[in-house]
C-alpha cells in the first residue's frame, strides 16, 4: 500500500518520523512536503497534493491512503476535502480512526500534531490503515450521495436548498 503524507511546519517532525515508521512496516511512503521547517509555510498545497495523489492512485488501481498533519488538523482536513474523490476525516482518537474507515471509507485522515503524542498518532494511523470499510448498504449509500453532490450539486430524491 502507498501512503501519501502532507503537512505544514507544525506537523513536519511527525511527518518525518512517520515516514520511517511506515516504511519499516513495508508501506511505500510518498512525502508531499514540506521538506524543511518554515514557520510561515502554507499547508493547502502540501495537503492538496497528497490528496490528489491518493485519487490518482485509486484511479490507477493502486491501494493508497493519505495522512495530513497540522497544528490542529482542521485546515489540513479542509484542504484535502477540496479534492474531488477525497473523504478526509479529522482523527483524534482510536474510535474516530476506525469509524473513518469502517463507516465513511475515508481515504485521508487529518491529525493535529500539537494535540497528540507520536505514540498516539501511530496508534491512530495503524487503526486507520487496518480497519476495512464495512460495506454496509447504509454507509455505501451515504458515500454515494456525497460523491453525487460533489460532481452534480444535487442528491437524487433529496432536496438541497
Amino acid at each position: 500500500m502507498r501512503i501519501h503524507l502532507g503537512t505544514d511546519h507544525a506537523g513536519l517532525e511527525f511527518s518525518t518520523d512517520l515516514q520511517h515508521y511506515l516504511s519499516a512496516q513495508g508501506y511505500e511512503v510518498v512525502d508531499h512536503g514540506p521538506v524543511e521547517y518554515d514557520p510561515l509555510d502554507d499547508y493547502p498545497s502540501f495537503c492538496i497534493n497528497a490528496a490528489r495523489a491518493v485519487v490518482r492512485d485509486e484511479e490507477a488501481g493502486v491501494a493508497a491512503l493519505g495522512i495530513v498533519f497540522g497544528g490542529s488538523g482542521n485546515g489540513e482536513q479542509m484542504a484535502a476535502n477540496k479534492v474531488v474523490g477525497i473523504r478526509a476525516a479529522l482523527v483524534w482518537s482510536l474510535a474516530t480512526a476506525e469509524l473513518a474507515r469502517e463507516h465513511n471509507a475515508a481515504n485521508v485522515i487529518a491529525i493535529g500534531a500539537r494535540q497528540h503524542s507520536f505514540d498516539e498518532v501511530k496508534r491512530f494511523i495503524d487503526a486507520f490503515i487496518m480497519t476495512p470499510f464495512s460495506g454496509e448498504e447504509r454507509h455505501a449509500r451515504r458515500i454515494a450521495q456525497l460523491a453525487e453532490y460533489e460532481t452534480t450539486g444535487a442528491i437524487a430524491g433529496h432536496e438541497i436548498v
